[in-house]
């Protein structure tokens, strides 16, 4: 482990692992293939051994998200990035079709009962590992892999 002078230089590759809450990433990707904002799970500085990362709106800072090696940036992991096989969203025209004969109640209980197993899908799909972009600077772009932490 670095000591707490050079924590600067190493940035992101100071990180071991990151904890990510299970229902922050099923709300993040859900938010990300539903509509057209982009949320993300969001690693802070200062960066140390082992993060947490939260739910993210990416367009809510307003900022272009630059860092310098004194004050980097924060990290923003994709949401499908987090995921092992992301399946697909159920849609409600495909919910529909599958109960044609049904009253419109039973359709939005059925599709509300495909929303939540695809959510918990998801929340079981959490991956054990991931790659996080390190900077690099200079153009050169440098990933760094780092274990994750489920929780919930």
């Amino acid at each position: 482990m670095t000591d707490e002078g050079s924590a600067a230089s190493d940035g992101p590759r100071r990180i071991r692992s990151i904890a990510v809450h299970r229902d922050d990433v099923a709300t993040a990707l859900e938010a990300t293939l539903r509509s057209d904002r982009e949320v993300a799970l969001r690693v802070t500085p200062p960066f140390s051994g082992r993060m947490r990362a939260r739910l993210h709106a990416l367009d809510a800072d307003g900022g272009d998200g630059a860092g310098t090696d004194a004050d980097p940036a924060p990290i923003h992991v994709d949401p499908r990035d987090l995921v092992a096989d992301v399946p697909p969203y159920p849609e409600v025209d495909e919910t529909m079709a599958d109960n044609p004969d049904a009253d419109l109640e039973t359709r939005r209980e059925r599709h509300t009962e495909a929303v939540e197993s695809w959510r918990e899908t998801i929340r079981e799909s959490v991956v054990e590992s991931v790659e996080l972009d390190a900077g690099g600077g200079d153009g050169d772009e440098e990933t760094v892999e780092v274990d994750v932490a489920a929780l919930g």
